[in-house]
């Protein structure tokens, strides 16, 4: 059997719109088994790639967005972020990408922010007078920023295929993160600063220093993760633990969580990490076949052939993930890609905090685009809205991301003075 019948078989099954994991794991099985290695030699790999001890920190920051989540915490600092901004113009649109980056600081998933902040923001918007378009379409692109931000979910599964530094990549992800919701609100500017029927509303103070008092606990809950891991205290699965330690606490004294809300957020955790889990053990399989037929060596060829300027490379991989990431799941493309990508990375003298940013920000495209794009099938689900015209409303918000894309490329200094400043 060979690597085009192989991906000829991949490809059908993704198309019959077959599980990925599923897609991944029955044509490498089927393949091992015809090239005549023992189905002892395809567990052992299977079983190996789940057995890592940094993908342990995965379902713990799962477990912490729907802890987040069900604690009502993304309600409060929607309602923090709205009484701080109050009597701006289009305050809704700032609120909206001001809740994603401080519930992104939490949750680590796409997914989690566009279902927990989008049935509070869209239903706000729609009721001040914001076109349908824009409500869902800024839900979604501002949901770009949790995977991104640390603790980001596919930086854990990077790091822990790359070797690299969880802490670094996490210093590395900040000033992407943050430019990006800095674009995002450059957009809302634009397309609001002509529109005088979102006027401004009226400061209350009391309504600010309630709101205010609703997010001092949570707002530590990044502090906890990021300085226990950059200051040395806590490996990430740690402080992920501790970290839902904390939430669990802050829930109680809140009273902000049901036994019903924990039982779901467990939920939703296991299936959540299951899936990923078969996705990353399926991928493993198949990326095991791939360095058996040196792929890696042939890849570096072709594309030493083509370019020695690693902007170039990095260009054509930032390319080249975009299309995959409509099509395929993210976690699945990083367990396939690093290995083969890592490499020729180096040959390129490419750091590997560098790739994974810009590896990670690139599939997080794929989240807006169809027909996979799962933050338009989730924004679309929470506001009963078509995903085309999630879509079409999405378009010029991704316009930022594309831009702070192609500044980590040009200029990788941009993300990795942060790490080099603390160290890491």
């Amino acid at each position: 059997m060979s690597l085009l019948l192989l991906g000829l078989a991949i490809a059908i099954l993704l198309i019959l719109r077959v599980p990925v994991a599923f897609a991944f794991l029955g044509p490498s099985l089927a393949y091992m088994l015809l090239d005549g290695q023992s189905s002892g030699m395809s567990l052992r790999q299977v079983t190996n790639a789940a057995q890592s001890f940094p993908l342990l920190a995965v379902p713990l920051f799962v477990f912490l967005g729907a802890l987040a989540n069900h604690a009502g915490l993304a309600d409060r600092l929607f309602r923090f972020a709205l009484a701080a901004l109050a009597r701006v113009r289009g305050n809704l649109g700032y609120v909206t990408v001001g809740g994603s980056v401080g519930f992104s600081w939490m949750s680590g998933s796409a997914v989690a922010d566009a279902a927990a902040l989008g049935k509070v923001q869209i239903p706000a918007m729609l009721r001040n007078g914001y076109s349908r378009r824009f409500a869902t379409g800024l839900s979604a692109s501002s949901s770009l920023i949790a995977p991104v931000m640390p603790p980001s979910i596919p930086a854990v599964i990077y790091a822990g295929l790359a070797a690299a530094s969880t802490g670094a990549l996490f210093a590395a992800s900040v000033v992407p993160a943050l430019l990006m919701a800095l674009g995002l609100c450059a957009v809302v500017w634009l397309m609001v600063r002509r529109q005088p029927n979102l006027t401004a509303g009226r400061f209350d103070k009391q309504e600010f220093f309630a709101s205010v008092r609703g997010v001092l606990l949570p707002a530590l809950t990044p502090v906890i993760i990021l300085g226990g891991i950059l200051g040395g205290f806590f490996t990430p699965t740690e402080a992920a633990a501790v970290a839902v330690i904390y939430v669990l606490l802050i829930a109680l004294v809140l009273r902000s969580l049901s036994l019903k809300g924990l039982l779901t957020a467990i939920r939703e955790t296991v299936v959540t990490t299951g899936g990923i889990m078969l996705i990353v053990a399926a991928a493993a399989l198949l990326g095991h076949i791939l360095a058996m037929e040196r792929l890696p060596q042939l890849l570096t060829e072709v594309f030493v052939s083509i370019t020695e300027s690693p902007v170039v490379f990095m260009l054509l991989v930032s390319l080249l993930m975009l299309v995959l990431g409509t099509v395929i799941d993210a976690t699945a493309i990083l367990v396939l890609v690093v290995p083969i990508l890592l490499p020729i990375g180096l040959q390129y003298e490419i750091d590997p905090i560098t790739l994974g940013v810009v590896l990670i920000f690139s599939l997080m495209l794929g989240l807006l685009t169809p027909p996979v794009g799962t933050a338009l099938f989730v924004t679309a689900a929470v506001s009963e809205t078509r995903v085309g015209e999630v879509f079409k409303g999405a378009l010029p918000f991704a316009m930022p991301a594309v831009v702070v894309l192609l500044l980590t490329i040009f200029f990788p200094d941009t993300i990795l003075f942060l790490p080099e400043v603390l160290g890491l």
